[in-house]
């Protein structure tokens, strides 16, 4: 059974389902300008087994849409909120899942130390890629000034590959609609993004890229040698949707032969 809880962070209400039971537990954080029905698929199957959480980022979906300004969306403060969410749900150690954005958020999470055991990144956005942080930077201006959603549904458009069907429609007709401010700073935090954090990470991390992976596996490797690496075949940047199979397969078999650590004991 699905339940919707929410919890209040300075204010800002934060929106976000739970079901199943075990360990690990899995918080599933979506991309920009996405919400927490992105990864329907991989809620689902999980839960069979473990207890699960999808979450609207602030700005998102359900979750509160504080006006844009200095520290409000930026990825410090998506991570303590994803944080605050685990705590809310009572979750010891999750696995972090995250798409785009959403992978950025938990790598962040997983550089802070202790709070999480393991990190997947479904097709993250540019971490080593340069080139495409800086096209983020420099398109801050056009999204804040994107009201009718056109350059939104331009830059979409092209994170599918022809033979994308899964939501495509949907996927188009909803990342355009959100308020474009908090679109711009969701991707000016992401082209400001310090890759090297990678490197601070000491917890498992799976990356799986799509048809079209933004990063290159071998810079993903340079700053975390022990990062595991996969590749979905005949899918976009949606890849969760898309060909959720594979996905999952993937996700079941870095949390079997990954050492992940368990509840820390009660004092």
């Amino acid at each position: 059974m699905i339940v919707t809880e929410s919890v209040s962070v300075a204010g800002v209400r934060l929106v976000y389902d739970t079901a199943g039971a075990g360990d690990p537990p899995m918080i599933f954080i979506h991309g920009w300008c996405c919400d927490r029905s992105f990864f329907a698929p991989q809620f689902a199957h999980f839960a069979a087994g473990h207890a699960v959480v999808a979450m609207d980022l602030r700005g998102h979906g359900g979750s509160g849409c504080p006006e844009p300004g200095a520290g409000r969306y930026d990825l410090d403060t998506l991570t303590s909120d994803v944080l605050s969410v685990a705590a809310a749900a009572g979750f010891v150690r999750p696995v972090l899942v995250g798409h785009s954005l959403g992978a950025l958020v938990g790598l962040v999470c997983a550089a802070r130390g202790h709070d999480i055991g393991a990190l997947v990144m479904v097709d993250p956005a540019p971490i080593t890629n340069e080139k495409a942080k800086k096209f983020f930077r420099e398109s801050v201006g056009a999204v804040a000034a994107d009201e009718d959603g056109s350059w939104r549904k331009k830059f979409v458009e092209g994170m599918f590959l022809p033979s994308d069907k899964a939501r495509r429609e949907a996927i188009l007709e909803l990342m355009p609609t959100g308020p474009p401010g908090i679109a711009a700073e969701v991707m000016r935090a992401m082209g400001e993004f310090d890759g090297a954090v990678l490197a601070k990470v000491s917890v498992p991390v799976l990356s799986i890229g799509s048809a079209r992976p933004a990063n290159s596996s071998a810079d993903l490797r340079r700053l975390c040698p022990a990062i595991t690496i996969g590749q979905t075949v005949g899918s976009g940047h949606f890849n969760m949707l898309e060909v959720p199979g594979q996905v999952n397969a993937m996700i079941e078999r870095f949390l079997s032969v990954s050492n992940l650590p368990g509840p820390a004991p009660s004092s």
